[in-house]
């Protein structure tokens, strides 16, 4: 095997390199989407606790501290996103335009799922702040909202939508720097 070719000649140098160029050009959609969704979950899950809280020092009715929370998991979420955009000098108009158009679709899975999974925890919604079964019942709703939203996003970005547009903006202020 001298010179990196296999014996029966299907490998060699150029090939071998040939297909690592195709692959760093390529870009590594499931990662990407992985990125994207913990992106949105950070933003959901800050929201949807704060909101909670709120709701419950407020005391709001359920009801309401859930609509608080998922108002709040959409403003978190999108800030996320248009916070690095602004701060690259995309102008903010563009950066929220940017970001409503990436990341909708994936919080409001996230927001849905997350929603529904709390509700069909026994106990779930009651639960105050200070009981174990909220945190647990977040934790499990958050990671299957996780799970939702992955396809949504995995989808978008092959399709060059969803976190890829906030994806170009990053990439073009790499070049230019």
């Amino acid at each position: 095997m001298p010179g990196g070719t296999w014996s029966t000649g299907i490998l060699s140098p150029s090939a071998s390199s040939k297909r690592r160029k195709i692959s760093m050009n390529t870009p590594d959609y499931q990662a990407l989407a992985r990125s994207a969704t913990l992106h949105c979950l950070t933003g959901c899950a800050i929201g949807e606790i704060l909101g909670l809280i709120i709701g419950t020092i407020a005391g709001f009715d359920t009801l309401t501290t859930v609509v608080l929370a998922v108002i709040l998991a959409f403003i978190f979420g999108y800030s996320l996103s248009a916070l690095p955009l602004v701060q690259s000098g995309l102008a903010l108009r563009v950066a929220l335009g940017t970001v409503l158009a990436a990341d909708t679709l994936s919080i409001a899975t996230m927001e849905i799922v997350d929603n529904t999974v709390m509700t069909l925890i026994p106990g779930g919604m009651n639960a105050g702040l200070v009981n174990p079964v909220f945190w647990v019942g977040m934790l499990i709703a958050l990671t299957v909202a996780f799970f939702a939203a992955y396809p949504v996003n995995l989808y978008l970005l092959k399709r060059g939508k969803g976190h890829a547009l906030v994806h170009q903006y990053h990439e073009s202020h790499d070049h230019h720097h």
